[in-house]
This record gives structure tokens, sequence and C-alpha cells, in this order.
């Protein structure tokens, strides 16, 4: 189908696909940690705007903590890289 509708896009549809569903399974998780996770019962449920609620302060603290540790996976990836 997608050969029919973009013939010189050289684009499949299964690759297409199982990285879209990878990248759900991702946010999926994320979500299910906010909610039932560790240390996470600040977090709730809007069930009429669906989506995760918390205070302002709350989401300060978890979204600089997410940052932190991104850098610090970067970080270990380039020293690994620099030694080689």
């Amino acid at each position: 189908m997608l050969e029919k509708v973009l013939p010189h896009a050289m684009l499949k549809a299964k690759p297409n696909l199982e990285s879209r569903i990878r990248t759900l399974k991702m946010d999926w998780a994320t979500v299910y940690d906010l909610l039932n996770g560790k240390d996470n019962s600040s977090f709730g449920w809007d069930e009429h705007r669906q989506m995760v609620v918390t205070k302002d302060a709350i989401w300060n603290l978890y979204i600089t903590a997410d940052i932190v540790e991104e850098i610090d996976a970067e970080g270990v990836a380039t020293a690994n890289n620099i030694e080689e």
C-alpha cells in the first residue's frame, strides 16, 4: 500500500510500524511507571482530560531527575567512545 501511494520514496511499512510500536511501548511504560512505580504516589490520572497529573513542583523534580539521568547516560557513552 505504501508503495502505491509513494512509489519513489522507497519506504517500507514494516520497519516504520515496528519503530512506532517500540515508541508506543516506551511511552506506555513511562506512564505506567509514573502511576504505579515505586515512590511515585504523588502522580495521578485525570479521567476527564485523560492525562497524568501532579503538582508543578513534582513535575519539575521529575523532569530534572530525568534530564540528569540522560546526561549521565550520554556522558558514559561518550567516555566509552573516547577510550576506543
